[in-house]
């Protein structure tokens, strides 16, 4: 199993006759997935990268079966996007989208609180089970099929560096999700760690945070109360100064609170192992994963 996405998900694409929509869209397809559908108004009855595009959502879902969006719209558009897949009937929307406005992600998530659909993203490279299903913008290449250990990140390209090292040690990965570093986005921390110790081929998790918001603390108190697997932690931002946005909207240092180090510190107090160098942390999953792979 995987958490998510999988060989039966049927993804739709919304933006794939823009320039991010259609390559991504052609990476997808190259690695496999069922991109069955795109979604552009007004350019329905087009083709693009062999793939049939509609005008809607709903038409591409009634004639495709889609279950799955992958979202490349503008920001200004994005969360209507977000709502017409909803509104579908889709399952799970990937947005890749950055820069979507806070308040137009509220109303997201207000309307999503009625809604089947689950959010991933925004501002996020999206998820991949290896092997079997890529509905995001990460190098497919770097990812180990049929391993055990599930990752979920804050950071795109901190998600990539991690994984290309889980993999150079041997370690393949069961499912491994961005849940993206906006202040407001859908999937968390905990959703993820929870489908993670729920899914029976995931026998370790690896979390990747940074700076700002507590989203660090809030998943290591979840780890030590709820999860029977190991998690690996690591942190973003040891040397980021107060007041300094570094990269996501989210990941700010207010005050003293949202630190690396007080993330650190909450992980460790609650059992998950941390490892504070980023290059050597292949070598410290491979340790402490050891009794699992």
């Amino acid at each position: 199993m995987s958490i998510y996405v999988d060989e039966n998900t049927r993804v739709v694409v919304q933006g794939i006759t823009g320039r991010e929509g259609r390559f991504h869209t052609r990476q997808c397809l190259d690695y496999g997935t069922a991109v069955v559908a795109g979604v552009t108004p007004g350019k329905g009855g087009q083709e693009m990268e062999g793939v049939p595009v509609y005008d809607t959502v709903a038409g591409a879902v009634e004639d495709t079966g889609a279950n799955c969006s992958l979202i490349f719209v503008p920001p200004t558009l994005a969360a209507d996007a977000v709502l017409e897949a909803a509104d579908a009937g889709i399952g799970l929307a990937v947005t890749i989208t950055e820069g979507i406005p806070v308040l137009d992600m509220l109303r997201v998530k207000t309307h999503l609180q009625s809604s089947q659909l689950r959010l991933i993203g925004p501002n996020c490279p999206g998820i991949i089970s290896p092997g079997r299903s890529k509905v995001g913008i990460m190098p497919g290449a770097i990812h180990k099929p049929g391993g055990p250990i599930g990752v979920v990140s804050r950071s795109g390209t901190l998600t990539y560096e991690v994984v290309d090292q889980l993999t150079k040690q041997g370690i393949g990965q069961s499912t491994c999700l961005g849940i993206g570093g906006d202040p407001v986005n859908g999937t968390s921390f905990l959703d993820a760690l929870e489908a993670f110790e729920r899914d029976p081929e995931t026998a370790g998790v690896l979390i990747v945070g940074e700076i700002g918001g507590d989203a660090e603390e809030r998943a290591a108190e979840f780890a030590a109360r709820e999860m029977h697997k190991p998690v690996v932690g690591f942190v973003a931002g040891l040397t980021a100064p107060p007041g300094r946005r570094m990269g996501h909207a989210g990941a700010v240092i207010s005050g003293g609170s949202g630190t690396a180090r007080s993330k650190i510190e909450a992980l460790r107090e609650n059992g998950v192992t941390v490892c504070e160098d980023l290059g050597s942390l292949g070598d410290c999953c491979a340790r402490a994963f050891l009794g699992v792979l």
